[in-house]
């Protein structure tokens, strides 16, 4: 596809007066998300969408000129789904910011694509609600977790974004503007187009609405920090709680190391130090009772099944400087090395502790630091392979095949190239791999119904 021209961009900019970004006016931010390691690249063009009927304006005039467009929302992803690597127009949806109503007779709340995941949770608070998915980024937009199908913590006991998606309004890459789905809470009417929408990435069309289903607000939360001695004592007593029908809302696992490096971004303590592995486990429920009976039990079964110690956190400030950590890992990270890249992969629970093994020797093998943390409750594990101080050429040589060997385990395994990120740039060799030629014709042949110029975020997934 050829770049703009100028006058494309001054027919634009007539369009969507006083919305569009072009030339040196252009911040750079728009060039990359999270990941700059998987591309950066110059838009033709920024259009700062703050309607439904302008996205379709932009949209229909776009498909005509056949031009490409990015959607884009808070720019946090991490598998390159936003970069405008061949021109053309980025669409950013992040002034559709507000927050339409919620419904507490049908548990639900509507809202624009650019409303922040942290403001979609404490709008649902403030009515006694609650939205359960909980992925780690909170600056991301509800739209880009809607187009990833994000998971997070939360996942293991509520599910994830797909979980709570009732109903879409979509612009079609042709301009159409379409209702997918239904506000009511079942729907077996034909084929579940919203359903299709949720973890397309932006490559079928652009949401410019959403209504999320609620459910009531949880009044109590506890945890438990569980040292353990090693990972696979760590991951068989994780299994084994979730086998006993003790149900956490949350179950995190991560390395002393990483625990150190959030420690030292932070500038905060951790409340313990005596291991090199630890589970994270966090309750909740509508009375204190309940809550504390689940706690309590899972701590016996964590200390039977070898946990060093099972640390009740039972205040604010307790829980908040163990979740404060969790949180802040990704940054950590990043901040403790010159670049790194993120494999994260979903495998069965039960293969987590040799998946873990296998990362362990793998960083061994190759001399560069790998360090893990993730979802142990649904076996979502986030793998780092980190640069430090390796020259570039021996980085450009050592990053695939390390990338190679940990989604090649993964597939071994039974598991899957992404549990929650997504595709993106990143991973479309991976996703050919993991999902077969035919599946990924049965893709295509969506992408080219929804997209038949293929103009709606190329290169990404496919």
């Amino acid at each position: 596809m050829s770049r703009m021209t100028q006058k494309q961009i001054e027919e634009l900019a007539a369009l969507v007066p006083g919305r569009v970004l072009c030339g040196d006016a252009i911040p750079t931010d728009y060039e990359h998300d999270e990941m700059p390691i998987y591309g950066s690249a110059r838009p033709d063009a920024v259009v700062l969408a703050s309607s439904a009927e302008e996205v379709s304006k932009v949209m229909a005039w776009a498909y005509e000129q056949e031009v490409p467009v990015i959607p884009r929302g808070a720019g946090t992803g991490l598998c390159g789904a936003c970069v405008p690597a061949g021109g053309g127009i980025v669409l950013s949806l992040a002034e559709m910011n507000d927050i339409i109503g919620i419904d507490k007779e049908n548990l639900t709340m509507t809202v624009q694509p650019g409303v922040l995941l942290m403001e979609v949770a404490a709008a649902a608070e403030a009515e006694g609600l609650f939205y359960p998915p909980d992925p780690g980024e909170k600056t991301a937009t509800i739209g880009g977790n809607i187009m990833t199908n994000a998971g997070g913590m939360r996942a293991v006991k509520y599910g994830v974004t797909r979980d709570y998606v009732r109903e879409l309004k979509v612009v079609l890459p042709d301009g159409r503007l379409m209702t997918l789905g239904s506000k009511t809470a079942k729907n077996s009417s034909g084929y579940s187009l919203v359903q299709l929408m949720v973890g397309s990435e932006g490559t079928l069309g652009v949401v410019v609405e959403a209504t999320l289903k609620l459910i009531p607000l949880p009044r109590f939360f506890r945890s438990l920090l569980v040292p353990f001695p090693d990972n696979r004592v760590c991951m068989e007593a994780m299994t084994r709680l979730l086998t006993e029908r003790i149900t956490p809302t949350a179950v995190e696992f991560m390395q002393g190391e990483v625990i150190g490096l959030s420690q030292e971004y932070l500038g905060r303590a951790f409340p313990d130090h005596s291991a090199s592995v630890y589970l994270m486990l966090r309750f909740d429920g509508r009375t204190l009772e309940e809550v504390d009976g689940l706690m309590e039990e899972a701590a016996r079964l964590m200390l039977e099944s070898g946990a060093v110690d099972a640390l009740i956190a039972d205040t604010d400030e307790r829980q908040g400087s163990i979740w404060t950590s969790r949180g802040a890992f990704l940054e950590a990270v990043k901040n403790s090395t010159t670049e790194m890249d993120e494999c994260d992969v979903v495998v069965p629970r039960n293969m987590m502790p040799d998946y873990f093994d296998f990362c362990v020797e793998l960083s061994k093998e190759l001399g560069a630091r790998i360090v893990t943390f993730g979802h142990a409750g649904d076996g979502n594990l986030h793998s780092y392979v980190l640069k430090d101080d390796m020259d570039d050429d021996a980085w450009q040589t050592l990053l695939p095949k390390a990338m190679d060997a940990l989604y090649e385990k993964a597939f071994q395994m039974g598991g899957q190239v992404s549990g929650e990120h997504g595709i993106g740039r990143a991973k479309k060799a991976y996703l050919a791999q993991s999902a077969g030629e035919d599946a990924l014709d049965l893709m295509r042949g969506i992408k080219k119904v929804f997209d038949p110029k293929g103009l709606l975020n190329p290169g990404k997934v496919l």
